[in-house]
């Protein structure tokens, strides 16, 4: 029984047609990122820039409007600069929304075709005669929840990196161009995170590994209706101890990371205070650095995140080539045992 995927003229570079036709998938999700997406990478990217082109003018507004507010009282320039300010904040978030929109729409898009490219291989259970009931529950959790996670990362894989850290070089650079010892203020800020988050991120990994190979089993005992029992009962409560500790790891993260922020925030409230009260700086510049200090957890948080969703959709997309390049290469004997539900190396 053959079937063959259906004409899709969703515009991007390949139908979901010639996806399959394509050859083999690239062994690296930055590969089949490329190869599915780069053009529309390199306009996502160029979308990003535009935006954290901008991040740092409010900054600047901002200062330059409690420093008008305070030393000369300039009405006209303050609603001038009010108005400039609103201006930009609007323009940014405009293309920032233009961004997430075609963003989300290469996201479902490789979501599409990868899922049309499992459902069309030799090797899948619909395409033979006597399907192995294994493979059946494999292919079922693939192209329903295994491509799910990869075709999302495509849409953020450039675009994602470039803006968020766009953005915090953009807002260091401007405040430490305000004031040079605001750079040690970034350096409390971002260095011990560079410490704990790597080895809590390999922790993640590998329970993110365990889980997959996990639930593919669960998938073929379920379609094999061998789903009851002791068995079972383990399968499940291994998957709930793995998202625990996926949860526990991920949250201990952002504790982490929020109290090393507002040990930064502390800092910068203390000694700009100080250095304000004797007449050093403007109190304008002190308003400006605490903001900026604020924008840089929401960027920072944002780009640990999409490291960390990187790295375990790395293991995903590992998984799932060697599993469709088993079921592109499918065994003579249809019933015997297949190693893909196990997920291994």
């Amino acid at each position: 029984m053959s079937r063959g995927v259906p004409a899709d003229d969703d515009s991007a570079p390949g139908t979901a047609a010639r996806a399959v036709q394509g050859g083999p998938l690239p062994r690296t999700i930055a590969g089949y990122v490329w190869h599915r997406s780069g053009t529309h990478q390199i306009l996502l990217s160029l979308l990003s820039a535009v935006v954290f082109g901008l991040s740092a003018i409010p900054l600047e507004l901002q200062r330059r409007i409690v420093n008008d507010a305070i030393k000369s009282g300039a009405t006209r320039t303050i609603l001038w600069l009010a108005a400039g300010y609103a201006a930009v904040a609007l323009a940014q978030n405009g293309v920032k929304l233009g961004l997430n929109v075609y963003r989300g729409w290469v996201s479902e898009s490789a979501v599409r075709r990868l899922r049309q490219m499992i459902y069309a291989l030799p090797g899948t259970a619909a395409a033979r005669e006597r399907p192995s009931l294994e493979e059946t529950g494999v292919e079922v959790a693939m192209v329903l929840s295994e491509a799910e996670p990869i075709g999302g990362f495509v849409g953020i894989s450039a675009s994602e990196p470039l803006l968020q850290g766009g953005v915090l070089l953009s807002i260091i650079g401007y405040m430490t161009w305000l004031e040079p010892w605001v750079a040690l203020l970034a350096a409390v800020f971002l260095l011990p995170q560079l410490v704990f988050v790597p080895p809590l991120q390999r922790m993640i990994n590998r329970r993110a590994q365990a889980r997959i190979g996990i639930l593919r089993v669960v998938s073929a005992d379920m379609i094999t209706n061998n789903h009851g029992g002791e068995s079972a009962n383990r399968y499940l409560d291994e998957v709930f101890r793995l998202n625990m500790g996926i949860f526990k790891i991920k949250f201990t993260q952002n504790l982490l990371m929020n109290v090393t922020y507002h040990g930064a925030i502390a800092v910068a409230l203390g000694a700009g205070g100080y250095l304000a009260a004797i007449g050093h700086i403007e109190v304008g510049s002190v308003v400006a650095i605490v903001a900026g200090l604020g924008r840089l957890n929401d960027p920072w948080g944002d780009l640990v995140n999409w490291w960390r969703e990187m790295a375990v959709v790395s293991v995903k997309y590992r998984l799932f080539v060697q599993a469709a390049d088993r079921l592109a290469n499918p065994p003579p004997d249809a019933g015997a045992a297949s190693p893909l539900a196990a997920g291994a190396s």
